[in-house]
């Protein structure tokens, strides 16, 4: 497939040009104009620009690129390293942020919907990256939390909530604990992220509000990989996602 192509078909169904984000979403260095096998993962690091290399794919996609706002741009040290690896092997880089976050279908807030068994019933929040709905039962915060955990893999962090019984969730993968309020006003019991920061664990004991941390990498695996399902389907292209293990 062209790489032209392959991009106009990812912005379009990404719907990439509606979207205020803190990087470039398509493509970020250029490689080779045919592509023919694509290997995806969620950050583009050193270790997954490796596992490309490693499978002869002419094109990494990921959700996690590079170049992003407010970051040094000087070309040295980590950073030299994974362009000069991309660039000698004639790797193509796609990224998509914001965008994949919010695929009605494809995305991630949508994929760890399927994964969790929750059942969305709308969006808010700023470009509709909040999504929120009900889980498959009402159950405890901590019951939640530890049958998560199991799905994902991973410890999921459970704090605040006065001991409601949760009936009506929020949640925003990766970095967004920042939407809390957000979710609060949307009265619901529960609030799942990927990350935690000092003061949301005050918010969550003094609103009632229970707040599960999930894991940054271990909430947005699946968007990703969805997305390199459907190209292998829709555009006769070889895909293969690599899941490098990350604990936060």
């Amino acid at each position: 497939m062209d790489r032209i192509q392959l991009l106009r078909y990812l912005d379009d169904l990404l719907e990439a040009a509606r979207f205020k984000d803190y990087c470039p979403n398509g493509l970020q260095v250029e490689g080779r104009a045919e592509v023919s096998r694509v290997v995806c993962g969620v950050t583009a690091s050193l270790a997954l620009i490796d596992a490309a290399i490693a499978h002869g794919a002419d094109t990494l996609l990921v959700h996690h690129g590079w170049f992003w706002r407010g970051e040094d741009g000087r070309v040295t040290g980590m950073r030299r390293a994974r362009i000069a690896r991309v660039l000698a092997h004639d790797i193509n880089l796609i990224a998509y942020h914001l965008p994949l976050d919010a695929h009605p279908e494809l995305g991630n807030n949508a994929q760890l919907a399927r994964v969790l068994g929750l059942q969305p019933r709308g969006t808010a929040g700023d470009q509709g990256l909040l999504w929120h709905g009900e889980p498959a039962q009402a159950a405890s915060a901590d019951e939640l939390a530890a049958r998560f955990g199991r799905i994902l893999g991973r410890g999921v962090l459970c704090v605040g909530g006065d001991g409601r019984p949760v009936r009506r969730v929020a949640w925003c993968t990766g970095g967004a604990q920042g939407m809390f309020e957000q979710a609060i006003d949307l009265g619901v019991d529960l609030y799942l992220s990927g990350e935690i920061s000092e003061q949301t664990t005050h918010l969550a004991r003094e609103s009632g509000v229970a707040y599960l941390a999930a894991g940054h990498h271990a909430t947005e695996r699946y968007g990703i990989r969805a997305l390199g399902e459907h190209l292998a389907g829709t555009c006769g292209v070889q895909v293969d996602f690599v899941d490098i293990d990350n604990p936060a």
